[in-house]
């Protein structure tokens, strides 16, 4: 069965696949074949490159372009040297600078590279020679390093076509130029398929686990950057959980004293009592809604606690658990402890317990010591560990704790900072503002009552 195309002209399967053939080869050695294509600059210091002094390790990025234009120099001199002493000596250098010319091209055009190694060979068969033909040992040599290096910079499909070409050409100058007989040498074109098989296979293996090499790392960074992203969303819901409880705390309290309060003055006003009805039906509503919102970022293995949520005041229960765990933990409160906010009360008890966790996992042996100050605007908090005295097992959570602990800072709008201390300690040191009750409720309308 063939298809037609709107024209009315049939094509056979043979003849799309020979068009895409032909395109493939378009597109690898014809379009922008003399298009400038740098080769790029190394960025990492291998192995041996760090060893080397300074003053050496400040050009690795070069090194690449070093290798070529010695291997280049290297070729020019042993094409010179192995030509007919009937060149004379400008006529033997001129043959070894056209020979390292399509190595040197491979730095910056890499396809109008090995076209400049097609013409040198047609040139080379031109000029005939007394001992190999089409290709001289100088060009051979280059030929093949020229296409080693395309396929280097390029991949296996280029090098298939160009070995494929090679064949072509070695077989089109043999039919042309026929005076490569005449000296009495046979053509070394089956030399040139052998070795160059050879070279490409290796290139084109070394090229494909580069590239896999590449994918395998562009691959990690985008799992690391997705890694962070859940974790981020993970602290986020378990905060959203979390206050749930103390939203609903709040807003049930708001529908219980809106039912209660007609009760509590004598006749009030029609008005009143329907005022009182519509706050607590909204309050209803609002719980209602949290249950929704809860039940979204809810997980299938998620339990809600019996007990309720923590806050400062059950912090020694905490410390006292942890001590039973062997870290040495020692608390100071500065300034007049007062009643906070539910939801700052459990962000700074979280805060605590996370560091001190930390100080567990990757801290083994050392004492801590956690620092509440109560301020006049707001809560400080500081939790320091010393340096570890044994050694700390990998831990595969390591840094979301630090992510939990700046999305609560941050959706109290506090201030945090963690790091390492001089000593070879950590510390985490937070800020959480408290507004005074007159800042929070918003200012009533003109005109109301």
């Amino acid at each position: 069965m063939t298809e037609t195309t709107t024209g009315g002209t049939a094509r056979t399967p043979e003849f799309r696949l020979a068009s895409g053939v032909i395109e493939t080869l378009r597109q690898d050695l014809v379009t922008d074949a003399f298009a400038y294509r740098p080769l790029p600059l190394r960025e990492t210091p291998g192995w041996f490159m760090r060893r080397l002094p300074e003053a050496i390790r400040r050009h690795f990025p070069w090194t690449r372009y070093a290798a070529v234009a010695a291997l280049a120099l290297f070729i020019m001199v042993f094409t010179a040297g192995s030509q007919s002493s009937y060149l004379g000596d400008t006529g033997e250098l001129l043959i070894g600078m056209i020979s390292a010319a399509p190595v040197l091209m491979t730095l910056v055009r890499p396809i109008a590279a090995w076209w400049a190694a097609v013409a040198m060979t047609v040139l080379f068969a031109a000029l005939g020679s007394e001992s190999s033909w089409p290709w001289t040992p100088g060009s051979f040599l280059a030929y093949i390093a020229v296409m080693v290096l395309v396929t280097l910079r390029t991949g296996p499909r280029v090098a298939a076509w160009m070995w494929t070409l090679t064949l072509g050409l070695g077989f089109a100058v043999s039919v042309v130029f026929r005076n490569g007989y005449a000296y009495g040498a046979g053509t070394n074109l089956p030399e040139m398929a052998l070795t160059s098989a050879f070279a490409l296979a290796i290139a084109s293996s070394v090229q494909i686990r580069r590239h896999a090499k590449a994918e395998v790392s562009a691959q990690q960074e985008v799992t690391a950057v997705e890694r962070d992203k859940r974790t981020l969303l993970e602290e986020r819901t378990t905060i959203a959980r979390e206050l749930h409880d103390v939203v609903a705390h709040h807003m049930s309290v708001v529908a219980i004293q809106a039912e209660a309060a007609p009760y509590r003055v004598k006749n009030p006003p029609p008005e009143l009592e329907a005022a009182f009805v519509t706050i607590r039906e909204n309050a209803v509503a609002a719980l209602t809604e949290l249950r929704r919102v809860l039940g979204v970022v809810r997980s299938a293995d998620y339990e809600a606690p019996d007990a309720p949520q923590p806050t400062l005041a059950s912090l020694d229960g905490l410390l006292a658990n942890v001590r039973e765990t062997g870290l040495s933990v020692e608390k100071s409160v500065t300034g007049a402890v007062r009643e906070l906010p539910q939801g700052v009360e459990l962000s700074a008890y979280r805060i605590i317990q996370e560091a001190l966790s930390n100080t567990l996992r990757h801290a083994p042996g050392a004492a801590a010591r956690v620092e509440i100050a109560y301020v006049l605007g707001g809560l400080g908090i500081r939790v320091v560990n010393e340096a570890a005295t044994g050694d700390a097992r990998p831990s595969p959570g390591a840094g979301h704790g630090i992510t939990g602990m700046r999305e609560r800072v941050a959706m109290l709008e506090g201030e945090m900072t963690a790091g390492r201390t001089e000593a070879g300690g950590y510390e985490v040191a937070v800020f959480i503002p408290v507004r005074n009750r007159a800042e929070v409720l918003p200012e009533p309308a003109e005109g109301a009552v």
